[in-house]
C-alpha cells in the first residue's frame, strides 16, 4: 500500500498526473458480475459454445460468448444494449462507493460498434418494446443516454463509436477529461450484442466472420488455422477518478494513445500501420522495464494474425514480455472487447496477478511468447492494452498496478 500513499501524495499536489481505474463491473460471456469472471479467468475457462437454438438458425455451429442470462438487457422503454449499459454502470458506480451528488456531478462516456442493433433490425422480440421509443431504441446514443437518465448523471455524456476501438477511446477521452480537471470523476461504459443475424451474415461476406469455428487467434497455417473471430456479447462499465481518501483503487491509469493508418476500411498494412507507434506510446509513457505484459487486439482475423504480433514486437523493442490475448475466453464483443479487457485486467492488478492464456493457444510466429502462467505483479507493474477498430483506428492504454 506504499506505492498507493506515494501516489494520493503526489495527486494531491499536481491532480492531473494520476488517475485511477476505482471500479468495474462486467457482463458477458463469463459471468454476469466481475466475480464470476475473474473465477473463469482464473480456471483458465473461456465461454466460446455453439450458439445452437439461443441464436440465429443459420449460425447454429458458431461459437460464441452468449451472455448467460436475458434479464439483465429488458426493459420496455430502452434497447437492449442500453438496457445493459444501465445494470454495469448502476453497479460500477455502487462499487466504487460514490454519493448521490458524486454520480450527479460526473461525467459519462458511453461505447458501443453496433448499438441497439437488435432493435433496429427487428431482433430483439424477447424485449417486448414499446412503439412510442422505436425511434430512441435505434439510435446508439440512446446507450449513453439511458445511463445518464437513470443514475441522475447531470454531467456532459458523449457516445464514441469507433469500430472495436470504441470501449478504448472512450476510456482514454474520460482520462483526458478527468486527468485535466475538467471532470471531477467519470463513468465509462460499453456494450455490443452482436449475435444478430443480419450483422453475422454482413461480417460473414466481409470475410471476417469464423467459418471453422478455431478459437486460436494467432494459428496461421494447417487444417486448424484461424479463420476470423468469433462474437461475444458484452456490457462494461468503468469509473475512473483522481486520488482521494479513503479510495481504494483497482489501478492505476497512465496513460491513452491513439493514431490512424490511414490506408483501408477493413485491412491493417502489411507493416501493421499505426500500431507500433501507438503501443509504443503507451510503453514509453512510464518505466518500460515495468512493463509485464500486452493483451493484444488479436481478433482471429488472418489479417490480424500475420501483421499485430510483429508490430507488436518492434513497439516493445525486443523485450521479453509476454502476450495475454482475452477474446478466446470471452469471444470478439465489438466495440465492447477493448474495456471489457480493460475491466478484467484491472481487477486482476487489484488482486496482485495477470490471468493465463486459455490451454492450447498458438504463440505468434514472429517470437512473442504467451503467458502460460499466472503472473504476480507489484506496485509499478504494468501492462498495455492494444484494441484496432475497423477502418485503422488504433488506441493502446497503459495501466499501472498500485
Amino acid at each position: 500500500m506504499g506505492g498507493l500513499r506515494d501516489a494520493i501524495s503526489a495527486a494531491e499536489s499536481n491532480p492531473m498526473e494520476f488517475v485511477f481505474v476505482t471500479a468495474v463491473e462486467t457482463v458477458c460471456g463469463l459471468g454476469l458480475r466481475i466475480e464470476e469472471c475473474l473465477q473463469a479467468l482464473r480456471m483458465r475457462r473461456g465461454c466460446l459454445r455453439p450458439l445452437g437454438d439461443s441464436g440465429p438458425e443459420t449460425f447454429a455451429e458458431l461459437p460464441a460468448g452468449l451472455i448467460p442470462s436475458r434479464m439483465p438487457g429488458k426493459g420496455r422503454r430502452y434497447g437492449a444494449a442500453s438496457n445493459l449499459a444501465v445494470v454495469a454502470a448502476r453497479d460500477a458506480v455502487r462499487r466504487a462507493g460514490w454519493t448521490p451528488q458524486m454520480v450527479r456531478e460526473s461525467w459519462l462516456y458511453g461505447a458501443s460498434s453496433r448499438g441497439n442493433a437488435g432493435e433496429m433490425m427487428g431482433r430483439n422480440a424477447w424485449r417486448r418494446p414499446i412503439r412510442r421509443f422505436s425511434a430512441s431504441n435505434s439510435m446508439h446514443s440512446e446507450i449513453a443516454a439511458a445511463v445518464s437518465i437513470e443514475l441522475g448523471i447531470r454531467g456532459p455524456w458523449q457516445m464514441c463509436a469507433n469500430g472495436c476501438s470504441s470501449g478504448l477511446d472512450a476510456l482514454g477521452m474520460a482520462w483526458m477529461a478527468v486527468g485535466s480537471g475538467l471532470a471531477p470523476r467519470a463513468v465509462v461504459v460499453a456494450v455490443d450484442l452482436p449475435l444478430v443475424e443480419d450483422l453475422l451474415r454482413d461480417f460473414r461476406d466481409t470475410g471476417l466472420l469464423s467459418n471453422n469455428g478455431v478459437n486460436d487467434p494467432f494459428a496461421i497455417g494447417g487444417p486448424h488455422a484461424t479463420s476470423g473471430f468469433l462474437p461475444g456479447e458484452a456490457a462494461v462499465a468503468v469509473t475512473i477518478e483522481r486520488a482521494r481518501p479513503g479510495c481504494v483503487p483497482l489501478c492505476r491509469l497512465e496513460h491513452y494513445a491513439a493514431n490512424s493508418d490511414a490506408y483501408d476500411s477493413l485491412m491493417i498494412p502489411e507493416d501493421g500501420g499505426g500500431i507500433t507507434d501507438c503501443v509504443r506510446m503507451a510503453v514509453e509513457s512510464g518505466d518500460m522495464r515495468r512493463v509485464r505484459a500486452v493483451c493484444p487486439h488479436a481478433t482471429g482475423t488472418l489479417n490480424h494474425a500475420r501483421v499485430e504480433p510483429p508490430a507488436l514486437m518492434r513497439a516493445l523493442a525486443g523485450a521479453d514480455v509476454p502476450l495475454i490475448p482475452l477474446k478466446p475466453h470471452t469471444g470478439h464483443t465489438l466495440g465492447a472487447s477493448g474495456l471489457l479487457d480493460v475491466a478484467l485486467l484491472a481487477a486482476c492488478l487489484r488482486e496482485g496477478w495477470l490471468p493465463p492464456v486459455l490451454d492450447g493457444l498458438s504463440a505468434p510466429e514472429c517470437g512473442l511468447r504467451l503467458l502460460e502462467e499466472p503472473l504476480i505483479v507489484k506496485a509499478g507493474d504494468r501492462v498495455i492494452k492494444l484494441a484496432a477498430g475497423m477502418g485503422g483506428h488504433n488506441a493502446a492504454v497503459s495501466l499501472a498496478a498500485v
